[in-house]
């Protein structure tokens, strides 16, 4: 029996090769809407990790053609040029040449274009169909085009590459059935574009292309298309994990700059010329202007106030203050959800099991550990859901420009303002929004001072602290907005006092003019939100099942081992315990700014993950908690005293502990990170020095100023 015409295939008994997978790669520029169309080709198919060798986020999907087989894509970062100026750039152009060994190059491209700026669009496109793969160009955000009174023909443009080109709207989802049944086709054309080398250049091309060939083993036209960009100034960044140019490729590049040098021919700037050229003349008669557009665009009105330079800042400023209001109200509840399920789930163990190690090391070691980090999974959705929003909106660019004049005073530019931002969440996300910097100096200057950024990691212990603050009675609702205000700018502080102090010594530089493009206005994609919240949720609980596990477990074992004498109380099993020596090694170092063994504990378990304090506090002082309900450890901690009988979480102590956690790097995550971004453990080691250190003196004048003030 037939299959129906709209099951059928092209080919009834397709190769081998054409009944593999196709790999198809998004490439576009930053803020075209392809983060929008790959979630809505692959929705919730989908896997993210790094790329090996490099922290750049690698996300493939699986979409599904109209005859129900799978496509699978991969997201590549945004990019204005193959020419490579920062990491995820790098990246972008090794995968489609085929540098990468753990990559391998895909069979086909989708390349995403903003209709709204098509000429600074086609750039990119004009390289990558330089490659000779199939192509399917999506003109997206054509709604905003036509709202700008632009009308592009699309049908011509077609005609004129050679390729499909699919008008898209992917925040609406309009277009997406004609893009599938584009990347269904199994005999995708290729593209009949071409340009010619400028005469100047054209030997140079042919050669390195001649080398390429055959010493690189690239494809002849992949082999062209990377000659050209080998004589382009700007592609100078190279990551691990891609495939080394041969010896004699590299000798053959240096060979003609040195002669282009000698002569002051300007190759790279011939090069690029002729690239632009080719492109207007590929425009011309593409795009016209139906005049219906009168006036300053929406974009324009709102860019009037949210960048004016008093206006801008107010509204900078309640944004962010609706962001931090958010995460300390809405979560309220779900987090308290979580503590009682936590609970709930100790006790129904301590019903079923027999008292012992066993079940004490379920109950107070998994349980409890595991239970003190989820419980803040709330607060950090809500952290992310907000960024999303302004990601989406378009407003997070703006908030870049408006920081540009403050972080230029200490060295850097605006966009080192949207990793600290994201540093607030975690040190993690915010050291990996690094690679979008071009330069290097201040990529690592940012790196360096990211972690000094209060992360959510922190707010288990600057809850904590806050609650044991007074001895007697509740903390006025004032003191507790007022410190954790000054716990945030005191992080703010620290990073922009460092990246001066780094700008004038260490990594010495003029603070970089900020070219950045700001994107328009559009309604957010709350689906494209609540995705990216899933994917982070699903790293946070994958860390708090694995990490933040294994360090509850070994700090248990360290405080139950060795047993103390029959009848100890718990008080004195810790103190004999492996964890007790450790905390007792350590407490000459940490007694001048007020701390004791016990505290000592948990600064050395929190080196693991900063969350790991509340939990370890709950161990030492055998207290039961679930982190937002802190009044069983808040009434431990007012009770603990020194062997004098002085109380030990006096105000002035509560508050010393909490500026240490603001400037030590506790994180060993963090510490990985830096590692694997930098390439090197000088970096990641001078870091954990420097900031510890910092710490501690901070923490030495604060605790000896109050003591000699009286309080």
């Amino acid at each position: 029996m037939a299959l129906p015409s709209h099951l059928q295939t092209g080919t009834p008994n397709p190769p081998a090769a054409e009944r593999r997978t196709p790999v198809y790669a998004l490439v576009g520029n930053p803020n075209c809407g392809k983060s929008t169309l790959f979630n809505a080709l692959t929705g919730l198919k989908q896997k993210v990790g790094n790329y090996p060798g490099v922290t750049v986020e690698k996300k493939t999907g699986t979409a599904w053609s109209q005859h129900g087989q799978p496509l699978t894509v991969i997201d590549l970062p945004g990019t204005y040029s193959l020419a490579a100026r920062s990491p995820d750039e790098a990246v972008t152009r090794d995968v489609l040449l085929g540098r990468r060994a753990d990559t391998a190059q895909p069979d086909r491209i989708l390349c995403i274009v903003d209709a709204t700026n098509l000429e600074r669009n086609l750039y990119l496109v004009h390289q990558v169909l330089d490659l000779g793969r199939p192509v399917i160009v999506v003109l997206n955000m054509m709604d905003l085009a036509v709202a700008a009174g632009l009308r592009i023909r699309a049908a011509r443009m077609e005609q004129t590459l050679g390729v499909p080109v699919i008008p898209c709207e992917a925040v609406n989802g309009k277009g997406l059935i004609e893009l599938t049944l584009a990347m269904s086709r199994p005999d995708l054309p290729l593209s009949r574009h071409a340009w010619d080398v400028p005469a100047a250049i054209a030997p140079a091309v042919a050669e390195l292309q001649a080398s390429l060939h055959e010493n690189d083993r690239r494809a002849p036209l992949i082999a062209r298309a990377e000659a050209l960009l080998l004589l382009t100034d700007q592609d100078s960044v190279r990551v691990a994990g891609s495939t080394p140019l041969s010896a004699r490729t590299t000798e053959i590049l240096q060979s003609w700059r040195d002669r282009w040098t000698a002569t002051n021919t300007d190759w790279a700037g011939t090069l690029v010329n002729s690239r632009y050229e080719a492109i207007t003349r590929l425009c011309a008669g593409l795009v016209e202007d139906d005049g219906t557009a009168v006036g300053p665009s929406v974009s324009d009105r709102i860019d009037a106030v949210v960048t004016h330079r008093r206006w801008g800042w107010l509204v900078l400023v309640v944004v962010m203050a609706a962001l931090f209001l958010s995460i300390f109200t809405l979560a309220q509840y779900p987090m308290d959800w979580i503590a009682a399920g936590t609970d709930a789930l100790a006790n129904g163990v301590k019903h079923h099991m027999a008292e012992g190690d066993l079940r004490n090391l379920i109950t107070d070691g998994a349980i409890a550990g595991v239970g003190s980090v989820v419980t803040f999974l709330p607060q950090i959705l809500i952290l992310f859901f907000f960024i999303g929003l302004l990601e989406n909106t378009g407003y997070m660019a703006r908030a870049a420009f408006i920081m540009d004049r403050l972080m230029s005073r200490v060295g850097l530019n605006g966009k080192s303002f949207i990793p600290l931002l994201s540093s607030h969440a975690c040190a993690i996300p915010g050291i990996m929004a690094t690679r979008t910097i071009e330069d290097p100096k201040d990529r690592l200057v940012t790196i360096l001072v990211a972690p000094f950024m209060s992360c959510s990691a922190r707010l288990p212990v600057y809850l904590l602290m806050i609650a044991a603050l007074v001895p007697n009675g509740a903390v006025p609702l004032a003191t507790k907005v007022g410190l954790m205000l000054l716990m945030y700018s005191l992080g703010a502080g620290g990073a922009f006092f460092f990246a001066w102090l780094f700008k004038r010594t260490l990594l010495k530089g003029e603070p970089p003019m900020m070219i950045m493009e700001l994107p328009p206005y559009r309604l957010p994609g709350l689906k494209d939100v609540a995705l990216h919240m899933v994917q982070r949720a699903g790293i946070f609980l994958k860390r708090a099942g694995t990490v933040i596990l294994g360090i509850s477990i070994v700090l248990w074992f360290l405080t139950a081992y060795p047993k103390g004498p029959a009848g100890a109380t718990p008080a004195q099993q810790i103190a004999q315990s492996y964890a007790g020596m450790a905390g007792h090694a350590l407490e000459p170092v940490i007694r001048p700014l007020g701390f004791d063994w016990q505290i000592g504990i948990g600064l050395i378990s929190s080196f693991a993950a900063r969350e790991v304090f509340v939990s370890s506090m709950g161990v030492v002082f055998n207290a039961q908690t679930s982190d937002e309900d802190t009044t069983p450890l808040r009434d431990a901690l007012r009770q603990a005293r020194w062997p004098d009988g002085r109380a030990l979480f006096t105000p002035l102590v509560c508050l010393t502990l909490m500026i240490f956690y603001v400037f030590a790097l506790q994180c060993m995550s963090t510490i990985a990170v830096v590692r694997r971004e930098t390439n090197s453990w000088r970096w990641p080691l001078f870091q954990l020095i420097y900031q510890t250190g910092t710490a501690w003196g901070v923490c030495f004048v604060v605790y000896q100023t109050g003591r000699a003030l009286g309080f």
